[in-house]
């Protein structure tokens, strides 16, 4: 043992003679002694064969505290001593410094009992705590989205009168739909074509489909080629069936054009209006009888007049520049030039119950014809403001694009409860 000692420093000595006794009362090999017996449970050779567990304990942790006055570490221990006025409890946790009123303060150490304290390692020196790994935090069900806690909840919300509805699916015509606005156009020849037909107020309120419908067609090639401009009003209540028997007019009239293509581009570039009348009152004539013959099949009263139906002609040939109109039923036809809008509606002819009305139109550079239903022409002939801002969001050299033209044919206040439907051709 002495051997084993022999080569440790003046600190290790230290230790040795203290815990197992060595040299105790005797000095060392620097010749100065301890000053202290052997600890109590030891003798001068070693520790005590009955001595217990717990007594050697208590002399190791006694030896701890007597040696930590005497180390060269910073802070006045051997391995480092705990900081001044930092008491711990015997689990290692910090002694509160100022206990609760009422509650006991930490017992006072009696003669000859241990008080324990924390090791604390230098700032180099590894520690036995280890940090616990990291874990992404949990994800929490979603929460309906809801009044704050003891917050009262809110009434339900009652959907204001004039707020739209969709219309009643007929399972029978799924994939025929009606949809609420149609916008559409394009170029022919020396025209730029602009329609849109759109639902209006009260018919949104009734959750009622558009009873209007528009057709923009061309037919033939070459000088021969016809653009065919029809804008129809179902006659019906029901908004299914007025549009349906809107659809069918506005399709006679497209098969009807189709099949005299050619002879009517001839009777335009001629001049023959008187021809042309003729003709298309016969054509007009035939095509209403049929429609009427189909009223059982389009939802009306039998023999019932089905719709109105206006039209319009525009050649492809750019050195002519007539433009024929002829129509069954209300609505507007209206050209504006130089700033102003003109009113060229023909008088009624024919019988009363479905007057025949048809006018032949010069075309200038500059114009624009607006043909259109009675849900536009009626606040277009009454409403001076806006007739005036339609002419003069359109009396710009170049036609607008088809957002612009859709928010200027949206009347204001009363005018737009019924459908509109509208097709601008600009001149060029």
């Amino acid at each position: 043992m002495e051997q084993q000692g022999a080569g440790r420093g003046r600190e290790d000595d230290w230790w040795w003679r203290e815990l197992y006794g060595e040299g105790s009362g005797a000095g060392g090999e620097d010749g100065e002694g301890s000053g202290t017996g052997p600890p109590a449970g030891t003798s001068a050779d070693g520790p005590d064969a009955s001595d217990t567990l717990d007594e050697r304990i208590e002399s190791v942790m006694r030896t701890m505290g007597q040696g930590r006055g005497q180390g060269r570490g910073p802070g006045g221990g051997a391995t480092g001593a705990p900081l001044p006025g930092t008491a711990r409890d015997p689990v290692g946790r910090p002694a509160p410094e100022h206990p609760a009123p009422g509650s006991p303060g930490p017992a006072a150490p009696g003669p000859g009992e241990l008080t324990l304290r924390s090791f604390e390692p230098r700032p180099w020196e590894p520690s036995s705590w280890e940090p616990r790994p990291w874990e992404p935090p949990g994800r929490s069900a979603p929460r309906a989205a809801g009044p704050p806690d003891g917050a009262a909840a809110p009434a339900p919300a009652v959907r204001a009168p004039d707020t739209p509805a969709f219309p009643e699916a007929e399972p029978d015509a799924l994939a025929d739909p009606v949809p609420d606005t149609v916008l559409d156009g394009a170029r022919f020849g020396p025209v730029a074509v602009r329609a849109v037909s759109q639902r209006g107020a009260d018919v949104h309120r009734r959750g009622d489909v558009r009873g209007e419908a528009y057709l923009t067609a061309r037919f033939g090639a070459g000088r021969n080629a016809l653009f065919l401009v029809a804008v129809a009003t179902g006659r019906s209540t029901t908004g299914a069936v007025a549009h349906r028997a809107a659809r069918a007019a506005c399709a006679w009239a497209g098969g009807a054009v189709d099949r005299n293509a050619t002879r009517l581009a001839q009777d335009l570039r001629a001049g023959r209006r008187d021809a042309l009348r003729a003709g298309l009152q016969r054509l007009t004539d035939r095509g209403f009888g049929a429609l009427r013959g189909r009223a059982a099949e389009l939802g009306m009263p039998a023999g019932a007049h089905p719709a109105a139906l206006r039209c319009l002609l525009l050649p492809a040939d750019p050195q002519c520049r007539t433009r024929v109109f002829f129509a069954v039923g209300g609505g507007g036809l209206f050209r504006l030039r130089h700033g102003g809008w003109e009113d060229l509606e023909p008088a009624d002819a024919g019988p009363p119950t479905a007057p025949f009305r048809f006018r032949a139109v010069p075309g200038r550079p500059g114009d624009v014809l607006l043909l259109c239903g009675t849900g536009l022409a009626e606040p277009l002939s009454g409403d001076p403001d806006f007739a005036a801002r339609l002419a003069a969001a359109w009396s710009a050299p170049a036609p607008p694009d088809l957002a612009g033209f859709l928010a200027a044919v949206q009347p204001r206040g009363a005018g737009d409860a019924k459908d509109r439907t509208a097709v601008g051709v600009w001149e060029s």
